[in-house]
């Protein structure tokens, strides 16, 4: 490839030129966030060669059995970010508290999912990290749950890796969304796609029909218009996807156009959804908004949600902006 942009340089040209939320301890953060994955990557290309497939006896805070691979990723991000000396806080989708910057004390909070569908690690399919980066409080106030607690819009930079057939880096520091490709030759992540944007519309859906028989009524009768395709009201033949991965749902999405939902459902209809706010919802709907598209609870803008808790679940609905729009008048009326 020629005319090569590495992350690095990538993110030194939005210091000085196009972007006022960039600084250096940002750049900092961000290449200790690659280097991170660049490290997760290598350990998931060796797999069972380095004996660190298959599952742990413990749980994470949300009561799901680990992977080896899970408590791994997590250690690797802990120790880069802080490392890093940009962080003042750490808050990992793994651990029920967020953990304080050891030694230097940055001006960055991340939250992060180390990795992201690892339920088909063992099967070699793809997963990935989601991060999410917002501006730390005052020093003293970061012993205070609530200080961390900022709306998606509060995010100065947020993406993704995706460790699939290449692993990738996807990116937004609020000015669009940007995708890099690990070199593994070099060990650097080159710009591959300067500007992803999500098409309009779409006949592709993702959804885990496993749960249907516990989904609401509005939720029954989308989905069923979609099976329905040109002989239903739709008009149209809709395809399913469902990788059981956020992070391959949402770079498909993003990458062709799509809708991705993860409704409330009877049996998670008390914990107010199954995905995470801070670790997966916030970042996700940012990427996906700064490509074009939208992202809802079915009821408000997800990164307009104000968060109650560091592990807060909330209904997913991001994707084309038009199919989005489409499904919250005519089925979310009563709630999604």
């Amino acid at each position: 490839m020629t005319d090569t942009v590495t992350l690095s340089a990538f993110l030194t040209q939005q210091l000085f030129i196009s972007s006022p939320s960039a600084d250096i301890e940002l750049i900092r953060l961000l290449e200790a966030v690659a280097r991170s994955c660049v490290r997760i990557s290598a350990g998931l290309r060796q797999g069972a060669l380095a004996g660190i497939l298959g599952s742990l006896e413990t749980e994470n805070v949300q009561g799901e059995t680990q992977k080896k691979l899970d408590v791994i990723a997590n250690q690797i991000m802990l120790d880069e970010l802080d490392q890093s000396g940009t962080v003042a806080g750490m808050a990992s989708e793994e651990m029920e508290d967020p953990v304080l910057a050891s030694g230097r004390s940055g001006p960055y909070l991340i939250f992060f999912d180390p990795l992201d569908g690892s339920s088909n690690i063992d099967v070699n399919v793809s997963v990935g990290t989601i991060f999410s980066i917002v501006r730390a409080p005052q020093a003293a106030e970061l012993a205070e749950t609530r200080s961390w607690l900022q709306p998606g819009r509060m995010q100065v930079a947020a993406g993704y890796a995706i460790y699939g057939p290449s692993t990738q880096l996807v990116l937004t520091l609020g000015h669009g969304v940007q995708a890099f490709t690990l070199d593994v030759l070099t060990g650097c992540f080159v710009l591959t796609a300067p500007r992803l944007q999500i098409p309009p519309t779409t006949s592709e859906f993702a959804i885990n029909v496993s749960n249907q028989r516990f989904w609401d009524e509005s939720v029954h009768s989308y989905i069923q218009d979609l099976l329905q395709g040109s002989s239903g009201p739709r008009g149209k033949h809709y395809n399913m996807r469902w990788v059981a991965s956020m992070v391959a749902d949402v770079h498909r999405i993003l990458t062709r156009g799509g809708v991705f939902l993860y409704p409330v459902d009877a049996r998670i209809k008390e914990q107010g959804g199954k995905l995470r706010l801070m670790y997966e919802a916030n970042p996700m709907s940012w990427l996906v908004e700064q490509a074009g598209g939208r992202a809802s609870t079915g009821q408000s803008a997800i990164l307009d949600v104000v968060p109650q808790g560091l592990h807060q679940r909330v209904p997913v609905i991001l994707g084309s902006c038009e199919e989005v729009e489409n499904l919250i008048q005519r089925y979310c009326s009563d709630g999604f």
